[in-house]
């Protein structure tokens, strides 16, 4: 795939950081409808003016992807509405942290795994069919973290989270390769922080800087147009990844603590 130029695209988390700047990129690459789900009313209403005014065709759905129902619902209608989606960010999520497993109330969890995880699950469900019988090039991109390829102290519900959900869309992408699909491509991508308000507080590990959303959309756009199956960024974090796989667990403690990766939520508060 070159462009999503004439195609369908829609974005879970849509209204704000990442999502916004995956809805402004098909805008510009003349996309036929760029579809955005989010929680978020108000700023679901200034994204989509806003994209209008850059010639985009925007269709908004208020969607809470923790309701398994409202996902059914909005898709069935994105479904009857819009037409067939060709290209799907799975973007929306939240984290909870700065606290010890215990410490934190249980429903901080379930919501964690209901959007981050379970919620992906749903929303690839409701489309992938679609995208397998319109015989077109398809595109699903399911954002996860590199908090799921280690773990990490103070965030065990997140990490969880994005472990279940990195297990699930590697699986269904050789699953499509196996049931013979090979115009539909999914992607993973595993970004360390990014600056978008939601990593608020975290701390820059050694070799491993913030990441600016934009850095972070352009190399997920061309990963995705390519059918690449895995993202990993910065460099650091595939270096971490490959180093951490060969290391005994204690020495994996001893690298990840000295790294900064196991006290980086230490002071992590989020959006306010």
């Amino acid at each position: 795939m070159k462009t999503v130029a004439g195609k369908t695209v829609l974005i879970t988390g849509g209204a704000m950081g990442l999502g916004k700047l995956f809805a402004l990129n098909a805008v510009k690459e003349r996309a036929a409808n760029v579809v955005l789900w989010d929680i978020n009313e108000a700023a679901l209403k200034e994204t989509a003016t806003e994209l209008e005014e850059f010639g985009g065709t925007v269709h908004t759905y208020l969607v809470d992807v923790s309701d398994t129902a409202a996902i059914k619902t909005s898709a069935d209608a994105v479904n009857k509405d819009v037409g067939t989606v060709h290209v799907l960010f799975n973007n929306a999520g939240i984290v909870r942290g700065n606290s010890y497993f215990w410490e934190a109330a249980l429903e901080a969890a379930d919501q964690t795994m209901a959007i981050n995880s379970t919620g992906v699950m749903h929303v690839a469900h409701a489309f992938l069919p679609g995208m397998i019988d319109s015989g077109e090039q398809c595109r699903m991109v399911n954002i996860a973290s590199s908090a799921g390829l280690n773990a990490v102290p103070r965030m065990a519900a997140y990490a969880a989270s994005k472990w279940a959900a990195i297990g699930f869309s590697d699986s269904v992408r050789l699953e499509l390769e196996q049931a013979g699909h090979q115009h539909v491509k999914i992607t993973t991508v595993c970004p360390s922080y990014i600056s978008t308000g939601m990593f608020d507080g975290a701390s820059k590990m050694f070799l491993t800087p913030i990441l600016k959303p934009e850095d972070v959309v352009r190399d997920v756009w061309r990963e995705m147009l390519k059918g690449g199956p895995f993202l990993i960024t910065p460099w650091s974090s595939r270096l971490n990844v490959a180093l951490v796989g060969a290391m005994p667990v204690k020495i994996r403690d001893r690298f990840l603590r000295a790294v900064g990766v196991y006290d980086s939520m230490a002071n992590f508060h989020g959006h306010k």
